[in-house]
C-alpha cells in the first residue's frame, strides 16, 4: 500500500489539477523579529502565496547572496535561534495552513540531531526541509529520517550538476525538486539563465516529483518565465527579502509591503 501523500504533495497536485504554477516566497525567520516574521507568513498566505520557504538563520551561508546574507545577520542579532523559529511556527496552528518548508544547514541540523531536528519541526507544523550543503549521499539517509516525521526533503539541482547526478537527485528528492537558475549564490539577476529551460523540461521527463526553479527570480516577469518553461514552481526569496528590509528601513509595515509583492508575483503567474 502507497503511503498517503504529503502536505507538499498534495498541494502540488492541487496546483497542477488547476494548470496553475505554485508561487513560493522566501523569507527569513527573525528579520527584523520573530513577531515580523508570523505577521509577514500570514500576509503572503492571504496574498495568494501557495507555499512558503522559512530559513533558519546561519552565521556561515554558504550557499547565499549578500541580501540573505545581510538578513540572517540580522535575525541572529535579534537572538533568533533555530528553537525561537519552531516556537513561532508552532504558534501559527489553525492560522497557516499552507505548506512550510524550513531552509537550514546542515551544522544546525546535526548539532541537534538529525531525528530529534526533523520531530521538533514536524510538531511545529513544518511540511519539509531544504538543506543546501548537505551532500546527496548524506542527504538521503537524512531523508528517511524526515519522512518517519512526515517530513518532505527537498533536493536541489544545478545547471552544472551532471545529467546522472541530477536524475538521481530527481528521484531521490521528495514533495519537489529544486532546480537552482544560476550557478553562484542567490540573489536577484536582470535574467535567468536560458539553459534553465531545457533542464526543466529533462526533470519532468523523468517523472516524479514536481519542480521548482529558484534563486535570482526579481519579479513577476521572471516568475512568468519559470512558468512559460514548464516549472511547476516559482521560488522568489533575495528580492521579497529586499522588499522587507526596504520597508523596515523607511518605517513602513513590513508584512503589508511583503503582501504586495506577492500579489505581483500572483498576478505575474497567473497571467
Amino acid at each position: 500500500m502507497s503511503a498517503a501523500p504529503t502536505l507538499i504533495q498534495q498541494r502540488f497536485s492541487h496546483l497542477q489539477e488547476q494548470g496553475r504554477c505554485a508561487l513560493m516566497p522566501f523569507l527569513m525567520a527573525g528579520d527584523p523579529d520573530l513577531a515580523t516574521t508570523r505577521a509577514t507568513l500570514l500576509a503572503l498566505q492571504a496574498a495568494g502565496a501557495d507555499l512558503v520557504e522559512l530559513g533558519i538563520p546561519y552565521s556561515d551561508p554558504l550557499a547565499d547572496g549578500p541580501v540573505i546574507q545581510a538578513a540572517a545577520s540580522r535575525a541572529l542579532a535579534a537572538a533568533t535561534t533555530p528553537a525561537r523559529v519552531l516556537e513561532m511556527l508552532a504558534g501559527l496552528r489553525g492560522e497557516l495552513t499552507l505548506p512550510v518548508v524550513l531552509f537550514t544547514y546542515s551544522n544546525p541540523l546535526l548539532n541537534r540531531g538529525m531525528d530529534a531536528f526533523c520531530r521538533d519541526a514536524a510538531t511545529a507544523g513544518a511540511a519539509g526541509l531544504v538543506v543546501p550543503d548537505l551532500p546527496l549521499e548524506e542527504a538521503e539517509k537524512l531523508s528517511g529520517i524526515a519522512a518517519a516525521h512526515g517530513l518532505d526533503l527537498v533536493l536541489l539541482v544545478a545547471p552544472t550538476t551532471p545529467p546522472a547526478r541530477m536524475e538521481r537527485i530527481h528521484h531521490a528528492s521528495r514533495g519537489f525538486t529544486y532546480l537552482v537558475s544560476v550557478t553562484g549564490v542567490t540573489g536577484v539577476r536582470t535574467s535567468l539563465e536560458s539553459r534553465v529551460g531545457p533542464l526543466v523540461q529533462q526533470l519532468k521527463a523523468q517523472g516524479g516529483t514536481p519542480v521548482a526553479v529558484g534563486f535570482g527570480i526579481s519579479g513577476p516577469e521572471q516568475a512568468r518565465q519559470v512558468r512559460d518553461w514548464g516549472a511547476d514552481g516559482a521560488i522568489v526569496g533575495s528580492a521579497l527579502v529586499k522588499v522587507m528590509a526596504a520597508a523596515h528601513d523607511e518605517g513602513h509595515d513590513v508584512a503589508a509591503a511583503a503582501a504586495g509583492f506577492c500579489t505581483a508575483l500572483r498576478s505575474g503567474l497567473d497571467a
